[in-house]
């Protein structure tokens, strides 16, 4: 036993040398837990900015004007009056996302108590944008009818107060950078032990390794250490330096128990790229078939889209995906202040499809080996 765990302690040095004289790998590493990561959160924005509006103004009353002045910056560009019949040449030129249509006499309608309408007109290839500022248009309406219909007197019947926990000025870079940072971990781990063992293989000197006394789990277990190693101190240091420094992301929960969970997912994941790895014949396929596996595991986890909007079958197999466990675990700690007696599923889960990984890489290295040496 002993011996066995000296020889994975050395064979994870030996992996970390090799690594130290891989400067595309290094420079690799340092791009994607920091320029990535910064560049991400404060670039890829997924809130309703400068949206370009324009208004057909019928009634040109004092409501249908506070509509109109309502839309401000910096989530909409200030309005352009069209008329009712440049509106269709306008969304067919793209120059709006968002046309808004109130009738003449929309005002004396609100007095007198008779349903009105406003059309609002969407260009939805902009999906994201078009369903998130027409929420956003539709509030404002609301809230300026509401707003006009208290100085005339009336009494609003319902009051909405919306209060928004973890994020109160809903910052997408909050979230954005913490997700960032866990979807390069899955990618890094993936790929640094996958590339390892292609690298060894295309070397020769894996070769090396198997006439020497060494077992195959002995070998993967080196390889899982050493590179999760890798892994787990350059997300530290993202997480320190590049989320909570340069982005000024505030961390609510525990981030020794996050760290804790990032080094369990590391074992399911390094698993994986050993197993992606051993079904590559080389270091192109192996990059082909590592980006098939992780865009999947990126879409479909949870971190980009909400899982409970995914159908059911597919909510039920992305739960043998160590990534959906991680994503949950990972949003429960950093936004939430979730403590282990919250989160102990997403380790029991994470942990035992890691198992699961490691068993079936290790039969397939096994396989390989034996090929070799045939």
């Amino acid at each position: 036993m002993r011996r066995s765990l000296a020889n994975i302690f050395q064979l994870g040095i030996k992996e970390l040398y090799s690594l130290r004289f891989d400067p595309v790998m290094l420079l690799l590493i340092v791009y994607m837990f920091t320029f990535a990561v910064f560049e991400e959160a404060q670039n890829a924005n997924v809130d309703v900015v400068n949206a370009a509006v324009g208004i057909v103004d019928e009634d040109r009353s004092q409501l249908s004007r506070r509509i109109g002045d309502a839309l401000l910056p910096p989530r909409f560009q200030p309005p352009d009056a069209l008329a009712i019949d440049e509106i269709d040449a306008a969304m067919e030129a793209a120059r709006y996302t968002f046309v808004i249509d109130i009738p003449p006499g929309f005002q004396a309608d609100i007095l007198a108590g008779r349903p009105a309408v406003v059309q609002l007109n969407v260009d939805a290839t902009a999906m994201g944008l078009a369903g998130t500022g027409a929420g956003y248009i539709q509030r404002i309406i609301a809230q300026e009818l509401n707003a006009f219909l208290q100085s005339d007197g009336a009494t609003p019947a319902v009051n909405i107060v919306t209060r928004a926990r973890f994020n109160p000025n809903l910052e997408t870079t909050w979230f954005q950078g913490a997700m960032s940072l866990t979807n390069n971990i899955t990618l890094m781990a993936m790929l640094l032990t996958g590339a390892a063992l292609i690298r060894e293989r295309e070397h020769g000197t894996i070769e090396h390794l198997l006439v020497m006394p060494l077992r195959p789990v002995e070998i993967m277990l080196a390889k899982v250490w050493a590179n999760g190693l890798v892994v787990v101190i350059a997300a530290s240091l993202s997480l320190f330096i590049v989320v909570q420094g340069a982005l000024a992301v505030p961390i609510s929960g525990s981030i020794p128990l996050y760290l804790s969970g990032t080094v369990i997912y590391l074992f399911s994941v390094t698993s994986l790229g050993i197993y992606l790895a051993t079904l590559a014949r080389s270091m192109p396929q192996f990059g082909l078939l590592t980006m098939i596996v992780y865009v999947i595991m990126l879409l479909l986890s949870g971190g980009n889209t909400p899982l409970e909007s995914m159908p059911a079958q597919l909510q039920t197999i992305m739960q043998l995906v160590p990534s959906t466990h991680f994503v949950r675990l990972a949003q429960a700690i950093l936004f939430r202040d979730a403590g282990l007696a919250v989160v102990w599923p997403q380790f029991v889960a994470t942990a035992a499809i890691g198992a699961l990984f490691f068993l079936a890489a290790l039969l397939r290295f096994r396989k390989t080996v034996t090929l070799m040496q045939g």
